[in-house]
């Protein structure tokens, strides 16, 4: 079951912090299938086209938070994952669709196991569909690419931006 934004802990401070930009940790999960391709999820909010993503809960490790936005955006429970990136520097930074303005700070896994059937409509997604790496879905974040990229790149030592 989704947390309702307004009781997440990233919409509790919110509350207090108005619109105003903040760090905000979060998680990103690249997902493939047996075939190489990458899982993209389609927000029920906006209609973006995304890699499954999204804040971190208090009382959560980076890998529950990575557990349970993988399922809750596409039904798939992750049973293992390597953390390959970290992005900290500013020029990641973007408006939300409730008008807040982020400092990303994402951990970045390839999941490498999991299990389950991809569900095409979750309370936050409309649509999921694993894409070839050369015909991801149209008008992605630029963050994604470079995500991707660095995924090709990833030797075993974490890549910090």
């Amino acid at each position: 079951m989704t947390i309702p934004f307004e009781e997440s802990y990233h919409g509790q401070l919110r509350k207090f912090m108005g619109n105003q930009r903040v760090i905000v940790p979060a998680v990103r999960g690249i997902v493939q299938d047996e075939h190489g391709h990458i899982l993209f999820v389609k927000r029920s909010d906006n209609g973006d086209w995304v890699l499954p993503a999204g804040s971190i809960e208090l009382n959560e490790s980076v890998l529950d938070a990575l557990k349970r936005e993988v399922w809750e955006e596409s039904g798939l429970s992750v049973q293992e994952a390597t953390l390959i990136a970290i992005y900290s520097e500013p020029r990641f930074h973007f408006t939300n669709s409730y008008g807040g303005k982020h400092q990303m700070l994402a951990f970045v896994f390839q999941v490498t196991q999991w299990t389950g059937t991809l569900c095409q409509e979750t309370d936050e997604t409309v649509a999921a569909e694993f894409f070839a790496p050369d015909a991801l879905p149209p008008n992605i974040y630029d963050f994604y690419r470079e995500t991707l990229q660095d995924l090709n790149n990833f030797s075993g030592a974490i890549i910090l931006k």
